[in-house]
């Protein structure tokens, strides 16, 4: 090892064993064990600009063990990114870019969040699938505009979480030859020694699962080097190289045990530590002059690298004009002019259309008109509606447009944040239900505010004969509960346009689309009113009125609004005044102005009921305390779904009579 690599590698260790001690918490073992690795791949391999780093053309890199975030901060600040000593300094405190797991921040170079063990690998692998869509579509001969490669560090607890081995399984199956992990096999939990746990034979497992395995001595930097060469020479397979580290490598009395893993040295042993690897004990933070300079090599290699792919892709415009514009969509984050024009119509002489039909009809209507549009289904895609025709498949042989996840709901969560993070648009398709095991990945992307869409069938108890165990009930509260994301249940088929309209346009966040499986009415608005569909976009909206100030209102969503249309008919025959409100989303509605809320749903009127076939848990919000809510709260049952419905109370008759006796109650 020269000297050089062995300073440049020692204070990316004690940069972070500095940053956890001043911050009195963090991981400083996983940086100390794992530092060599990071810096061989950063330095001899990583094509990535420090003052660019959203240029198109870079390589990928995941920490997906987030815990050892000072690693990736160390590594980040030292090649040039714009994050400052002062912010490494700040570490995990508030207001600072580095937080105790990384945070996706693209200004400085940090690719997704992570944190949560193995949303990282599945998040590389939607990177490496976007890669491998990107080369099929827009490369040409001469012209390798995206041939980078995706590079992670995963640790042991990323082997053991579920999303990995979902995520690597898929992976290996489409033989995604561009993606290449270092597992940091370290052998140590919190817990104790993996070997209470975890004896399995990984190398075996990922051999299994149709990976190029390669194990290393994760200390010895040309047996890494070697490593990562082949490892990208392979390319009808994605690559595991398992790298024996030592977690808190240095530490006389904390290296391979877990208490270096989630807390601090201590002052005594950070002291013993850099007498024993020869590193000055003052000042703290130190960074020799020698490895600035040689670490900030990266600033003008990576210019020069993107100096030369503009180059390319300028000789690129000229020749292939309109794929060009097609990449200047996928980097400008914008969708192609003139979609909607494309988008279907609905009427009520349709009759009866299940939502999750018109989904699918929304879906063909657009897919060749928005070529970033990519995506699939857990295995459901005939009942969710979400295959794009003629758009082909995403196979081990070619990149179409459509994905086979497989039954593999979180990996496809963690999948379509990576498709997402390369500029795609992904959506994904499953029973609601099943939105219980891709819930982790729902949150990063919320967190992250990523440009995902879901596709919910089977919104309700409306599946019918299946039963509880596929009948969402607590679900829709559920995802309402989480910030930033958009929740959408349309009424009808031409809502359900106007909710892709908003799930296509809307990029700061994710949104999850809720849709029947059980055919509903097509509105015939004209009968109630002068709404439109298009007004599912401000969340709520009068869909039925009366004249004169209401005193009764009904709030519904989905597949239960033309039920309530039918009570709001019956209530008006007995010379209730009674609104209808349609909800379609808590969360667009929310961002109205105060004005336009009032106005819909007037303060003084104090009579409320809502109606939806899910858990009633968050209706009070706008029924009040006195208000009547007709909801599920216990598990449905196998029948029918019109029996269902009756049964469960979700009839007009019932509305009505509870309605009434809301009414009277007030009224006394």
């Amino acid at each position: 090892m020269d000297d050089i690599d062995t300073l440049c590698i020692n204070t990316v260790r004690f940069l972070a064993v500095d940053a956890v001690e001043k911050a009195g918490s963090g991981h400083p073992g996983m940086p100390m064990g794992d530092a060599p690795m990071a810096y061989v791949l950063w330095t001899r391999f990583l094509r990535h600009n420090p003052e660019n780093p959203r240029w198109p053309g870079r390589d990928r890199f995941v920490l997906s063990a987030g815990h050892g975030s000072m690693l990736l901060y160390s590594l980040l600040h030292l090649t040039g990114y714009p994050l400052s000593l002062e912010e490494l300094k700040n570490f995990r405190q508030w207001g600072s870019s580095t937080p105790g797991h990384p945070e996706y921040h693209p200004e400085t170079g940090i690719e997704t969040t992570t944190g949560p063990l193995g949303q990282g690998f599945a998040n590389g692998v939607g990177m490496a699938m976007a890669q491998r869509y990107l080369e099929e579509r827009y490369h040409r001969p001469g012209f390798p505009l995206f041939d980078y490669h995706v590079y992670a560090i995963v640790s042991d607890g990323d082997m053991m979480e579920g999303i990995s081995s979902e995520a690597a399984s898929i992976a290996g199956h489409l033989k995604l030859g561009r993606l290449v992990y270092l597992y940091s096999d370290n052998h140590i939990t919190i817990e104790g020694s993996t070997e209470l746990t975890f004896t399995e034979d990984v190398g075996k497992r990922f051999c299994a699962l149709g990976w190029h395995v390669q194990k290393v001595d994760g200390y010895d930097l040309d047996a890494i080097e070697g490593a990562i060469r082949a490892a990208r020479e392979t390319t009808d397979r994605p690559s595991l190289i398992m790298a024996r580290t030592h977690i808190g490598y240095g530490s006389p009395h904390k290296q391979d045990t877990p208490d270096v893993h989630g807390a601090p040295l201590g002052r005594e042993e950070v002291v013993e530590t850099k007498r024993h690897l020869g590193w000055p004990l003052d000042p703290e933070f130190y960074i020799p002059e020698e490895v600035c300079a040689h670490m900030r090599q990266a600033v003008e290699r990576g210019r020069e690298l993107e100096k030369g792919w503009k180059r390319l892709f300028d000789e690129y415009a000229e020749k292939y004009p309109e794929l060009a514009e097609e990449v200047k969509g996928l980097i400008e984050g914008r969708l192609p002019s003139g979609w909607k024009d494309f988008l279907p119509r609905f009427s009520p002489k349709d009759g009866g259309v299940a939502t999750r039909k018109a989904s699918g009809k929304v879906l063909n209507s657009i897919a060749e008109k928005i070529p970033l549009l990519i995506g699939g289904s857990a295995d459901l895609a005939p009942s969710n509606n979400t295959y794009m025709k003629g758009m082909g498949e995403f196979s081990p042989d070619g990149a179409g447009r459509n994905i086979h996840y497989g039954i593999r709901e979180h990996a496809m969560g963690g999948i379509m944040n990576g498709l997402s993070l390369t500029g795609l648009v992904p959506f994904g398709g499953t029973f609601l239900v099943f939105s219980d095991y891709m819930r982790p990945a729902i949150r990063m992307a919320a967190m992250s505010g990523l440009h995902v869409i879901y596709v919910f069938t089977h919104d309700s108890i409306g599946l019918g004969e299946d039963g509880p165990t596929h009948q969402p009930i607590e679900q829709i509260a559920s995802l309402r509960a989480m910030p930033d994301l958009v929740v959408i249940r349309p009424a009808d088929a031409c809502e359900t346009v106007a909710a892709w309209e908003v799930a296509l346009e809307r990029t700061e966040g994710p949104t999850a689309l809720l849709l029947t499986r059980q055919s509903v009415p097509v509105i015939d608005r004209a009968l109630y009113g002068e709404s439109t569909a298009d007004e599912l976009k401000k969340g709520a909206y009068v869909i039925a009125d009366c004249n004169g100030t209401p005193e009764l209102i009904l709030m519904a969503t989905g597949s239960e609004v033309h039920l309530t249309l039918e009570a709001w008919q019956g209530l008006a025959e007995k010379g209730v005044r009674t609104r209808v409100v349609n909800m379609p989303s808590w969360e667009l509605f929310e961002m109205q102005k105060e004005g336009y809320r009032k106005e819909v749903l007037p303060p003084e009127v104090k009579a409320r009921v809502s109606v939806e076939a899910g858990s009633t848990m968050g209706w009070h919000r706008y029924t009040g305390t006195d208000g009547r809510i007709i909801g599920i709260d216990r598990f449905g049952a196998s029948a029918p779904y019109r029996v269902l419905f009756e049964r469960f109370g979700f009839t007009a008759e019932n509305i009505e009579k509870e309605a009434l006796r809301l009414l009277e109650k007030m009224r006394v």
